[in-house]
């Protein structure tokens, strides 16, 4: 597929994927939300992606929010399959994915921005951003599973108090809440984020892709996340990597694992 919304580019088995709508402020539209899903896909399932560092184009933004104008005379019934399939394509396919997302936020992740965001494994912003579900602002809440996973993240009363003031949050108030994991100056930003993807290149990949699965499971309605962690343990001693990690502390050397 060819994209004109976002750039994509593997280097080292770090897939880089830059939301390139900068003069929009990289907002959500039809076309992006597509071809993110397209890109989410790939990651998923090609052995050479270890982890995936997403992020917005320029210095202002990292999504500044959805296309408004698509969605403006939308009925009730059409505003529910805008959030069902953005949700199924996008957003729970990046929490879902067995390949580490780190969000890079690179300035406002506003709405369907910061939905993107948390739907991430890992948020890294830099000290300028800008973080808010401004939605109630439109009539509308959030709709890409931003009042789940924000009550996940910081809590009910917090959540509750920042989707209805629909406040914007520096990105040191952020980092205090438990809503990004690191706040660095904007020149380090990338740095950061490709240095939590490097250490975790260093592990286990399908341990990492179980350690995902357990740890969402822990906050699924319809499982029991101590059984799906029992089984995901069990599953690595079946795998060459298990066999390869303990063979190489036994040895005293670095493990070199396959990803099998």
């Amino acid at each position: 597929m060819t994209y004109q919304n976002i750039l994509s580019e593997l280097k080292e088995q770090i897939l880089y994927v830059t939301i390139n709508r900068e003069q929009k402020l990289n907002a959500l539209n039809k076309e992006t939300l597509n071809e993110l899903a397209d890109v989410i896909a790939f990651a998923s399932s090609a052995d050479e992606v270890r982890g995936v560092l997403l992020t917005g184009a320029g210095e202002k933004a990292f999504v500044a929010g959805a296309d408004i104008s698509e969605f403006s005379d939308y009925t009730g019934v059409q505003g529910e399959e805008l959030a069902r399939i953005g949700q199924e394509r996008v957003f729970d396919a990046i929490e879902r994915c067995p390949k580490p997302f780190v969000a890079a936020i690179n300035g406002f992740a506003l709405g369907g921005g910061l939905e993107l965001a948390m739907a991430c494994h890992i948020r890294v912003a830099s000290d300028t951003s800008k973080l808010g579900l401004p939605e109630v602002s439109l009539g509308l809440i959030p709709g890409y599973g931003g009042t789940q996973r924000l009550t996940q993240l910081v809590g009910k009363g917090r959540a509750i108090e920042l989707i209805a003031t629909a406040d914007m949050i520096p990105a040191t108030q952020a980092e205090k809440i438990g809503l990004v994991n690191h706040v660095v100056p904007q020149a380090e930003l990338i740095a950061k984020a490709e240095e939590l993807l490097n250490k975790i290149k260093l592990r286990a990949p399908l341990a990492i892709a179980a350690a995902i699965k357990a740890v969402n499971s822990a906050l699924a309605f319809d499982e029991n996340g101590f059984e799906t962690e029992i089984k995901e343990f069990g599953k690595c001693f079946n795998t060459l990597d298990f066999k390869e990690g303990t063979s190489a502390f036994l040895e005293k050397r670095k493990p070199t694992f396959s990803g099998k």
